[in-house]
């Protein structure tokens, strides 16, 4: 099948573009013109200039194609210019999915994130459980809002929709939220643990791959959901199998939440003002970020069942003691790009 992709020079979108060649599927990749494309040439996809804001270049890209996934999106936690994550979030999402229709593709599997949940009363939550009242951070809030546009043009207008709600991905190449951290806590960079027993549901990047694969391959599954993940880690957990996998020395000291969330005011206040991301020490090396919206993420947390996967896809979850080594050896030899498949001959 001929498929057309967006953010697939990102994290997870890297591991798909692998994954759907491995199939033999002819990729059609949207890049942004300030974005380098080379790797995708190499791998043998066909690169396409434009932008989920530009709807026509969108729809020029994917007309011709049978098929579509949806990655392109702001996953920060925080941002100079807040009107962005809206821009991406939403409108992207509007321009893509509208796009779909308008190109007659048969099935496109957009890419959410299982924090668009929030705080659901079923815990854990399964993909029929109603959202929670609140989202915790911009990202998802507008994550959600996009979800709202893609399923509202599925029940009025017939998109042929699947969506992908991943949870916390970990695996090598991971350059921003959950990489930094790995990264920082390498250095002995991260000064303190809190919210140590909030717990995350965990998925290791090529499973988030392969469900994607599997969702845009199953037939008679439009209307369906799917939640990635499984293995569920506290924070506290979660920091101490980086410790013990790394030799890492955890952070000597345990913050209270208010603590937390007063450091992160401070940080947010600043970084707004002054431009850059509030990291420990502002400093201009790219870091973890410490703002309102990571910690209130941090200390909300969100668990879920995604066995639904495992049911229907036939997908196998991968230990998430490998993807954190994987991910600790990566951020040690600095990859990002999973290895490229063979190209066919001929």
């Amino acid at each position: 099948m001929r498929v057309f992709l967006t953010g697939a020079l990102g994290f997870i979108g890297r591991h798909v573009v692998v994954r759907l060649m491995q199939d033999g599927h002819e990729l059609v990749c949207l890049v942004r013109k300030t974005s380098n494309p080379a790797w995708l040439r190499e791998v043998g996809a066909t690169v396409v200039v434009g932008d989920v804001l530009d709807k026509d270049s969108v729809l020029a890209g994917m007309r011709g194609c049978d098929w579509a996934v949806h990655l392109a999106n702001l996953y920060s936690f925080w941002q100079p210019d807040r009107s962005l994550y809206a821009a991406v979030n939403i409108d992207g999402t509007r321009n893509v999915m509208e796009s779909a229709l308008e190109a007659g593709i048969a099935k496109i599997v957009h890419i959410s994130t299982a924090a668009v949940y929030g705080r659901p009363a079923d815990c854990p939550f399964t993909e029929d459980s109603p959202v929670g009242p609140a989202r915790f951070s911009e990202y998802a809030r507008t994550k959600y809002a996009g979800d709202l546009v893609a399923w509202e043009l599925h029940r009025k207008r017939g998109l042929p929709l699947v969506v992908i709600y991943p949870g916390v991905v970990l695996g090598p190449g991971d350059p921003k939220f959950t990489g930094l951290y790995i990264r920082d806590f390498l250095r002995g960079r991260i000064p303190a643990t809190g919210f140590d027993d909030a717990a995350f549901t965990y998925v290791h990047v090529r499973d988030v791959a392969e469900g994607i694969a599997r969702a845009l391959e199953k037939p008679d599954n439009i209307g369906e959901k799917y939640l990635l993940g499984k293995e569920q880690l506290s924070n506290r957990q979660y920091s101490a199998l980086i410790s013990e996998l790394s030799g890492a020395p955890m952070p000597r000291m345990r913050l209270p939440g208010f603590a937390i969330m007063a450091i992160a005011g401070v940080l947010t206040w600043i970084a707004d003002r002054v431009k850059r991301p509030p990291v420990w020490g502002m400093s201009r090396d790219r870091g973890w970020v410490i703002s309102v919206d990571a910690m209130r993420t941090t200390r909300e947390g969100f668990r879920f069942d995604g066995s639904k996967a495992e049911r229907e896809l036939g997908l196998t979850y991968t230990p998430i003691r490998l993807a954190l080594q994987e991910a600790i050896a990566a951020c040690r030899q600095g990859l990002e790009a999973p290895a490229a498949p063979p190209r066919p001959a001929g």
